[in-house]
């Protein structure tokens, strides 16, 4: 049901030039909510509402049963952030990266 959703609200994903527009139409960018020297992000509250509920669901499902989520909440949560700022790293992550997000480092 979830993946039928997914593509009834997507339509044909060559209207999305990027991943980020398409991050836009679901709302799930994060949007700049800074103030003074207080850097920080929120989610947005626009989109389409459907696919962004689409799209929470197969985070919750994931963050439930698949290993490589569970370690990466784990970690996450040991990092001292609580079990929403974890689903929220979660969601934040790549398609392409969603086994195992990297971690880069300063070159």
């Amino acid at each position: 049901m979830t993946a039928a959703k997914l593509l009834g609200e997507i339509g044909p994903i060559a209207r999305f030039a990027s991943d980020a527009q398409l991050a836009r139409h679901a709302g799930v960018a994060p949007l700049e909510a800074s103030s003074g020297r207080v850097q920080r992000q929120r989610l947005d509250r626009g989109g389409n509402r459907q696919l962004n509920r689409a799209l929470h669901q197969i985070a919750i499902t994931q963050a439930r049963i698949h290993p490589p989520a569970r370690a990466y909440l784990d970690r996450r949560k040991a990092d001292g952030k609580n079990r929403r700022e974890a689903l929220r790293c979660l969601n934040d992550t790549s398609p392409a990266s969603s086994t195992t997000p990297s971690t880069t480092t300063p070159s």
